[in-house]
């Protein structure tokens, strides 16, 4: 193996020696030539050797006196050749305008000598660098048109890469038969150009796509020699990643001990190189291995190992397998509630690599929505009206009007008596009569007025707090039934699971009964309807309802409720409740403590919600009860209405009682209800 290394190292020597020595002789020859087409002839040699050892700043040089001189002479050939590999230079650089601009100046240049070479040559690098760019069928049209006259011509070089260009459009595109064809026919240009870095690239290739087509064998043969032609040293970083694919193919048909064979090795020289994205993998499969050894203790720690990792890189792919496998660990274990958040994590990644994907494949034409949220409407606006507008009664418009015809009536009367300056009593009597009617009905329509104002302000606090509480109940039966959906339990764990989606049932039924209930009670001049009942059921009740928010952010949660009987509306008290729990929870950072208690105090009863979360500012404290939908961000980006704790204290109120609130910056706070006992 040394020796072959040795070898090869002295083989690049030589080529590096000749291609300078090729380089220092055009550039002597040239400096001799009279201005004339040789010397354009010499030039485009002396940019081509140029290009091929990357020094482009002197390329693009001896590329501007080319021009310079082919205007001069008007020698079409030459303006073609020395736009083209300007062009060739500026994709090098990623300069798409100014490749585009120069490969179509290349184009009407051959165009007009009628040579094909030149044109197909064109078409197969613009066909390039729109593969690159995403703009696959465009892409593919323009290599396919270049490559009958390549194969007519037997250029391997330019059928090396038309081949692979179109092989990896087809990749893009989905079509993965198409795709193997060129990379077969790719593989085998190149292994007649004894192109080394070619061959290996189209071998790793093909063997991933018959691993996409399940064809787990033949993967693994192509992934074989591929390692057979990878150096010890130089290759280590492509070894690390084949070693853990190979792995994975042969866990396909649970060949454990040749994939942990792979695994392991594959994890060992990652670690030894500090390959990121091959610890990742490795962790991944072995751990996905361990699962299926039903050695779940050693897979989470695996899995937690390749996750924390897998969060600080760009890796998507691993870490959307590290999701769906961690979902299988809790799954295994009976931790369903863990289960769905990776479940959820799950799908959001999916969604968003789908959507970059869908981006890509649609290129320069598609258009990014401005919010990203645009498409996703989970409630009509006809069933949930705008929190910040206010709809006004089409009865309401009807009174407006009578009242304006009614004061135009009166108006008239008035008018045709001081006209007519009679003294008839009666008509004075009966004018008087009609103004007293006016005036009447005026007061009674502004009385209305108001009261459809309070009304609509009523409804639309309402629906903001139904559709803020009920979000939690609704968002724990989804992740129950995408579980399901995805077969990520077996048909006994979802019996078991049947109880605890029927409490969140359950839990939203009762929410939103009690809030028509109580939007029923508010249209008749928000009235309460007190009962007895036990404050430290509604507490114990609350607190499952945020049990999925609390675990996400690892929050402390301490219960020191005791049983109390107070005397109030408790519809409107669970309201108080949940909008206390939530804030608390949106304020609290990792690791903090929410405690709810309640205690007897001068024959009242005080309640308290308490957080050490990111406290409030003394300048926001006044506003927090007022009826201006003061609101906040939480800890996570959390929004809200805004109208939640105004909601509270008017709701407070009307049941005897009063709220106030305590808090210091980075300390924590604490809301207090008082409220008569029963």
């Amino acid at each position: 193996m040394k020796q072959l290394i040795t070898l090869t190292a002295f083989l690049s020597v030589l080529v590096c020696l000749s291609q300078t020595h090729e380089i220092d002789s055009l550039a002597i020859q040239l400096a001799y030539q009279k201005q004339d087409t040789t010397k354009v002839k010499t030039s485009v040699k002396l940019i081509k050797a140029l290009y091929q050892v990357k020094d482009f700043k002197k390329a693009l040089l001896y590329i501007d006196q080319t021009e310079q001189l082919s205007k001069t002479l008007n020698y079409t050939q030459g303006s073609a050749d020395a736009n083209y590999y300007k062009a060739l230079i500026y994709t090098e650089r990623d300069d798409y305008y100014n490749a585009i601009d120069n490969y179509n100046k290349a184009k009407k240049y051959y165009e007009q000598l009628n040579n094909a070479l030149g044109i197909a040559k064109v078409n197969n690098n613009v066909g390039l660098l729109e593969i690159r760019r995403g703009n696959y069928i465009s892409g593919l049209n323009l290599s396919l048109s270049a490559i009958k006259i390549f194969e007519e011509r037997q250029l391997r070089h330019e059928l090396s890469k038309a081949y692979n260009n179109l092989a990896e459009a087809y990749i893009n595109t989905n079509q993965i038969e198409k795709a193997l064809e060129f990379n077969f026919k790719a593989l085998g240009v190149r292994e007649q150009l004894q192109d080394r870095e070619g061959i290996k690239s189209s071998t790793k290739t093909i063997a991933e796509l018959y691993s996409q087509r399940r064809e787990h064998r033949k993967a693994i043969e192509f992934y074989q020699k591929l390692l057979n032609l990878l150096d010890t040293e130089k290759d280590a970083a492509l070894r690390g990643e084949i070693l853990p694919s190979i792995g994975e193919e042969y866990l396909q048909f649970n060949d454990f001990d040749s994939a942990a064979q792979y695994l392991l090795e594959g994890l060992k020289l990652n670690r030894s190189t500090n390959n990121k994205d091959g610890i990742i993998q490795s962790l991944n499969a072995i751990a996905n291995l361990n699962l299926k050894l039903k050695d779940i203790r050693l897979a989470e720690q695996q899995l937690n190992e390749a996750y924390e990792l897998a969060r600080t890189s760009d890796n998507s792919k691993e870490l959307l397998k590290n999701y769906r496998l961690q979902k299988e660990v809790d799954s295994t274990k009976g931790a369903f509630q863990s289960a769905f958040i990776w479940q959820s994590r799950y799908y959001d990644l999916k969604n968003q690599m789908e959507k970059s994907e869908n981006r890509q494949s649609l290129g320069s034409n598609y258009v990014i929505p401005t919010n990203p949220l645009e498409s996703l409407e989970p409630i009509s606006n006809e069933t949930i009206p705008n929190d910040n507008t206010s709809t006004t009664s089409p009865s309401l418009l009807y009174w407006i009007y009578g009242l304006i015809a009614a004061l135009l009536i009166s108006l008239t009367f008035l008018v045709l008596s001081y006209t007519k300056g009679s003294n008839n009593h009666k008509l004075v009597d009966t004018l008087k009569h009609e103004n007293n009617h006016v005036r009447l009905q005026n007061e009674t329509i502004l009385k209305e007025i108001a009261d459809l104002e309070e009304i609509n302000k009523v409804k639309d606090r309402l629906f903001s707090i139904v559709s803020h509480d009920l979000k939690d109940s609704i968002s724990s039966i989804k992740g129950f039934i995408d579980l399901l959906r995805e077969e990520g339990i077996s048909q006994e764990e979802f019996y078991e699971l049947i109880p605890e989606l029927s409490e969140n049932a359950d839990n939203a039924s009762l929410l939103l009964f009690n809030l028509l209930n109580w939007s029923k009670t508010q249209m008749q001049n928000l009235e309460p309807n007190p009962e007895r009942f036990n404050i430290q059921e509604v507490f114990q009740t609350k607190m499952n309802l945020i049990e999925q928010k609390v675990e996400q952010k690892r929050i402390v949660l301490i219960d020191e409720s005791q049983y109390e009987l107070i005397y109030a509306d408790r519809s409107m008290i669970e309201i108080v409740i949940q909008n206390l729990l939530t804030n608390a929870v949106k304020f609290s950072r990792v690791g903090d403590v929410i405690t709810v208690s309640n205690k007897s105090q001068n024959g009242k009863t005080i309640i308290c919600v308490e957080d050490t979360g990111v406290g409030i500012a003394q300048a926001n404290l006044e506003k927090l009860f007022k009826n201006n939908a003061f609101t906040t961000v939480g800890t996570k980006n959390e929004k809200g209405t805004g109208l939640g704790l105004s909601i509270c204290k008017e709701l407070v109120e009307l049941n005897q009682g009063r709220i106030w609130v305590e808090s210091k910056i980075n300390v924590g706070t604490k809301f207090f209800v008082e409220l008569p006992k029963a």
